[in-house]
């Protein structure tokens, strides 16, 4: 997408950036344009990147809050959904906590994004932390969610 780094400019930052001492946390938004394909690949990528790097202190799975996010309002993008299924939710988190482990073993949930309820949910699912406090969340509230 115009503005944004490419896939190899953005693991060429996350590498020079762990090699400097700083670790990074690690996220993927799902519920969009993507297939099962497309995280599976990420996934693998961020295994990847951990084995050599180590740099990563956790993976945060973002579903996609569709409600008032100009990308999908304006209705330009092709098949772009209106965010992820509640079976969704619990799968991308299952499989993160599967692919991931024994690298990246802390597995967030964004609980602004899918409510306290979901988020306990999934602590049964493979996460095992429901995020910081947030001092000033805006961006999930500017999408439209609720919680």
């Amino acid at each position: 997408a115009k503005g944004r780094l490419s896939t190899k400019q953005w693991i060429d930052c996350i590498r020079t950036t762990h090699s400097l001492g700083i670790p990074t946390t690690s996220t993927m938004m799902f519920g969009h344009v993507e297939t099962p394909h497309h995280i599976a690949a990420h996934l693998l990528l961020l295994r990847d990147l951990q084995r050599t790097t180590g740099g990563f202190t956790e993976f945060v799975p973002l579903p996609f809050v569709p409600h008032t996010a100009p990308i999908y309002l304006n209705g330009k993008v092709k098949g772009l959904r209106p965010g992820p299924t509640d079976d969704e939710i619990i799968s991308v988190h299952a499989a993160s906590r599967i692919v991931l482990a024994g690298t990246i073993d802390n597995i967030q949930c964004s609980w602004p994004k899918v409510g306290l309820g979901k988020a306990t949910e999934l602590l049964s699912v493979g996460c095992n932390d429901l995020g910081g406090t947030l001092m000033n969340e805006s961006i999930s509230i500017a999408a439209g969610a609720q919680h």
